[in-house]
């Protein structure tokens, strides 16, 4: 590592001065050390609960820089009242889920864009709130008043609890997990929306777009954001290979003029190539790109923080999550 983990934080900690909020309710990636300059090591604030994600391939060799950033934090921020750590490889459920650093309460809620999300931080090895798809929901907040939605690998939901924040009509949570989905709820009520049971769907996505094709059912709006690799008796998705196929998959459920989103966070697959890819399924002309919706800066690494390059090169996206949203023409016959 070029520079010691304290100057590093200090530096990201800086150019993230403008995200802090007075309350400390929002939520942000403090450092990214895999553009930031020490890949072992990455650390979120979530409201008043720091998460630090132990990244090193023998998870006792990143301890030092766990206990370091900790001691960092505690004193930088003083408003702190928890941290966790999340060790990604662990053999240790538990450890990969999170354990105590110090506090004891960790944050259940969060705001973003004047939106509350329900957090379990400790559910998943993931927190329960992706922080790389805030510009994506902040875009269904913006554009889907009075819209029906189809949120497709829901996870907790947070995209559709956007899009029900922006004023959709209709929003239907599409998940394999219901801890997952009872969680979206939990954010729907900290919100004070109305929850109707039908609408958060715990069930396989092959099947239940099948069902929807059968009984005939069209959004206004699909949500795809797979995770990077998930397998069912019904069906095996790699985002590798397989981006096509799910967009095929959901087009025939989206009404004329409609709209298409579509994630994909294959770490090897450049942007080019999604691009590439999305571009041949548009040349029929019944899909149009219409907008590639960034990753914050706080979740890339800024210019004056960024020391190394993507494993492989984004652009036109600015990040391996790669978003992009497509407006959908329907053929006559399709109705």
């Amino acid at each position: 590592m070029a520079e010691p983990i304290i100057s590093l934080l200090e530096k990201a900690s800086a150019a993230r001065e403008p995200l802090f909020d007075a309350g400390h309710k929002t939520a942000f990636r403090l450092f990214n050390g895999f553009s930031e300059g020490c890949p072992d090591l990455v650390v979120d604030l979530y409201a008043e609960t720091a998460v630090l994600h132990n990244y090193a391939e023998r998870p006792e060799q990143g301890l030092p820089l766990v206990h370091a950033a900790q001691a960092f934090l505690q004193e930088r921020f003083p408003w702190l009242q928890a941290g966790i750590v999340k060790t990604r490889n662990s053999p240790s459920v538990e450890e990969k889920r999170g354990k105590l650093l110090f506090g004891e309460a960790l944050t259940r809620k969060v705001q973003e864009h004047g939106v509350w999300y329900a957090l379990d931080l400790c559910m998943n090895q993931d927190a329960s709130l992706y922080l790389d798809t805030r510009s994506l929901r902040q875009w269904a907040l913006q554009h889907l008043r009075g819209k029906t939605v189809l949120n497709t690998f829901a996870y907790t939901g947070s995209l559709g609890v956007a899009a029900c924040a922006g004023g959709a009509g209709r929003v239907v949570q599409l998940d394999l997990s219901r801890p997952f989905l009872n969680l979206a709820k939990s954010s729907y009520t900290l919100n004070g929306f109305p929850i109707n049971k039908a609408d958060f769907i715990v069930g396989d996505f092959w099947v239940q777009v099948n069902r929807f094709k059968r009984a005939g059912e069209r959004f206004d709006c699909v949500l795809v954001d797979p995770p990077f690799f998930s397998a069912t008796p019904k069906g095996a998705l790699d985002l590798n290979t397989d981006s096509a196929r799910l967009i095929n998959k959901v087009r025939p459920l989206i009404n004329d003029g409609g709209w298409l989103v579509s994630i994909n966070n294959a770490l090897y697959v450049s942007g080019r190539e999604y691009l590439e890819t999305l571009e041949a399924l548009c040349a029929d002309g019944y899909l149009k790109i219409t907008e590639l919706v960034p990753v914050p800066e706080d979740f890339t690494g800024y210019a004056q923080t960024r020391t190394a390059a993507p494993i492989t090169d984004p652009a036109p996206f600015n990040h391996s999550t790669k978003i992009a949203v497509l407006q959908v023409r329907r053929k006559r016959e399709d109705g």
